[in-house]
């Protein structure tokens, strides 16, 4: 019992240190933080704008642009309320919600440590009978507030597909199978958001949907999840620490007919990276049923119609960033000197190189450490420049956000047009031609 409070403490201690520096160096902050906060909301400051940038891309190069089975989408985020009544989550996007006669707060049931003891007040036996709260936030479309003019933010960015699924065929008559992707916001009510930017009200959204013969499903299965898992190497996360869950029928969506979630060993424990489903025709058949509107597709030079399968990976963009986050951050040691370091993969780096001169009070080695700065910046654009105290200090920040290279234009510069180029993860240097930077 005592070793598990102890591993318990060194994971919340390991969420604190993430959550202190990624506030201090510029990544992740408080949602209307100078107005005492918004719960489940934040903000991305410069360095945290980068990164979470640079992992969409890497998504969208790897999943959308590398390939050519995939059509890009942008759907709106409004939609009509038809979408989501007949999609069911008007009905049934619900989490139980508990509240404490005591003190007021309410919980969602089913995350509570005791279900017993409020976690606010620490009051026993005060929870009433659990109820079910629909997550979408409701809204009103136009200048009248009544039945006909509700709508909702998107609580995901899924059916904004598949209404588009018809619209594609149209356009582009694909062959089977393709898939339609997309990236954007979606919003949750979350009854108990937590965990940093694990689980917030306002996040967004990698999705895709994949459309196949609804005899082949398996063979696209099985492609996508090996997909996946390149997708995850690239963004340099152990292998260890990435487990499959199949997920069994009574705990899989009504709809889906096989679901892996793929789980990572975040510094709050095991939980949910992103998930793989076979929907089967699920989405599309609602569409046709409640819409009028067929949703079959014609093979190419055959009279054969059918309405397509689906199989859908879904990524949480925050979920990637925290496990990157969490991955990169490392505690070690130089010159008997304690170093705290992001060790991001290169291609994911907010910074690619920082550009110093040797000293700021030497006009000539400014002024070739601006052309050198200009140079890389024209080139890699994430490039920072930095005169701000001892070379020390300035190899320290740097290493917290997680640059790779660090470029010293030192007097020797002036004579041999070389630079000292310092590695992040090993720490050594070495001379390297100004041309051959990059």
């Amino acid at each position: 019992m005592v070793q598990l409070t102890v591993v318990m403490n060194e994971k919340n201690q390991e969420l604190e240190n993430i959550v202190s520096l990624a506030k201090r160096r510029g990544f992740i902050y408080n949602g209307s933080d100078v107005y005492g906060g918004l719960s489940g909301t934040w903000d991305y400051g410069p360095l945290g704008v980068a990164l979470k940038r640079n992992i969409m891309n890497l998504w969208w190069k790897m999943f959308v642009e590398d390939r050519e089975d995939m059509y890009p989408v942008d759907a709106a985020i409004l939609m009509n309320q038809k979408v989501w009544q007949a999609s069911g989550h008007t009905a049934t996007f619900t989490d139980p919600l508990v509240e404490c006669s005591n003190c007021h707060g309410r919980f969602r049931a089913d995350k509570l440590d005791n279900p017993n003891k409020c976690p606010t007040c620490g009051s026993e036996g005060t929870f009433g009978e659990a109820r079910q709260f629909n997550m979408m936030f409701k809204t009103h479309v136009g200048s009248t507030e009544d039945d006909t003019s509700v709508s909702y933010l998107r609580p995901e960015t899924a059916q904004g597909i598949f209404t588009n699924y018809k619209n594609v065929v149209d356009s582009f008559y694909p062959d089977l199978p393709f898939g339609m992707a997309q990236q954007g916001k979606a919003f949750r009510n979350e009854i108990s958001p937590r965990d940093f930017i694990f689980r917030s009200r306002e996040f967004e959204q990698m999705e895709i949907e994949y459309f196949v013969e609804p005899d082949k499903w398996q063979v696209s299965f099985d492609a996508l999840l090996a997909n996946i898992h390149e997708y995850l190497n690239a963004l340099g996360l152990p292998s260890d620490k990435i487990h499959e869950l199949e997920v069994p029928e009574g705990d899989r969506a009504h709809y889906s007919k096989r679901t892996i979630d793929i789980e990572y060993d975040f510094p709050i424990g095991r939980e949910e990276l992103l998930g793989l489903a076979y929907r089967t025709d699920f989405d599309l058949m609602n569409i046709q049923n409640h819409a009028g509107k067929s949703m079959e597709y014609t093979i190419k030079g055959m009279n054969t119609k059918f309405v397509p399968h689906v199989i859908e990976p879904s990524f949480g963009v925050e979920r990637s960033v925290m496990a990157v986050l969490s991955a990169a951050y490392t505690e070690d040691e130089v010159n008997d000197e304690k170093r705290i370091v992001m060790k991001f993969p290169e291609h994911l780096a907010p910074v690619k190189y920082c550009v110093s001169p040797l000293v700021r009070n030497k006009p000539e080695l400014v002024e070739k450490a601006r052309t050198v700065y200009q140079m890389l910046k024209k080139k890699h654009g994430n490039v920072m420049w930095d005169d701000n105290g001892n070379i020390g200090k300035r190899y320290r920040r740097q290493d917290e956000i997680g640059t790779p290279y660090c470029v010293v234009i030192d007097f020797e510069t002036l004579e041999d047009n070389a630079v000292t180029v310092r590695d992040r993860d090993t720490t050594e240097q070495k001379r390297v031609s100004i041309s051959e930077l990059g």
